[in-house]
């Protein structure tokens, strides 16, 4: 077998004629003269003035052409799963730190440019180690499903979830400020209260603390979530010494 120039066998003339048969049977007898007829527009050449030979060859390229279309497409829908999967959490179907980073970044550079206000919830949840202690992992990891849901559920779609690490969340909260945030945060204790958690029948005593800073530009991601962290803990020792 000749050896081309590129390293690669080169194609026999045999070969040539198969790969030219099995493009053109890849179209439909409808869909064959209008590839031809496309590409013959392009370069100017009349149908007529074809040889089968430039027939083949066109059927062939256009089969070719095809094929890298599909292909293309294929590696497009892989790229945006892989994307996807890299941003959520491994556990829920929220972002995860790296991705929430990312998000409160874009809503910084949102707050610069229009001047609209918005907020930052840190949540950590209180009671969630004794879930794991009394009840196993299976029950802490169910805890925060649970919680999770009911975090998407009470806000906007195109408000921010993310899971911060072990038993902390936050909330990007676009277009709303510090007061509207302490509103809607004020209701996630109150609603672990009226609907508690169950699991295998038994209630899981959970609750949570949380802290609030306004989003604003210049101000490194990290360090907000810091301010915000801060605050959280400051509400944590309270409920501990109002108990």
């Amino acid at each position: 077998m000749k050896i081309g120039p590129t390293g690669r066998p080169a194609a026999t003339v045999a070969t040539r004629k198969t790969a030219s048969a099995a493009a053109a049977s890849a179209y439909s007898s409808s869909a064959a003269p209008r590839a031809i007829q496309d590409t013959t527009s392009v370069m100017g050449i009349p149908e007529n003035e074809l040889t089968p030979k430039v027939r083949d060859a066109i059927m062939s390229l256009m089969g070719e052409v095809d094929r890298l279309r599909r292909s293309v497409e294929g590696v497009n829908q892989r790229l945006a799963q892989a994307e996807k999967l890299a941003d959520q959490d491994p556990l829920l179907p929220i972002y995860n730190r790296r991705a929430f980073v990312r998000e409160l970044t874009r809503v910084q550079a949102a707050v610069e440019r229009y001047a609209e206000p918005a907020s930052l919830i840190y949540i950590d949840l209180n009671g969630f180690k004794g879930v794991n202690d009394a009840h196993g992992h299976q029950a802490g990891d169910f805890v925060l499903s649970e919680f999770s849901k009911r975090l998407i559920q009470s806000v906007r779609e195109s408000d921010v979830v993310g899971r911060l690490g072990g038993d902390e969340f936050g909330l990007i909260l676009s277009q709303t400020n510090t007061e509207a945030a302490v509103v809607l945060a004020s209701r996630l204790p109150q609603e672990l209260e009226r609907n508690p958690i169950f699991w295998e029948g038994n209630r899981l005593d959970v609750g949570l603390a949380y802290g609030i800073v306004s989003i604003e530009p210049g101000i490194h991601p990290e360090q907000a979530l810091t301010e915000a962290d801060s605050k959280m803990y400051e509400q944590k020792q309270q409920i501990k010494k109002d108990k």
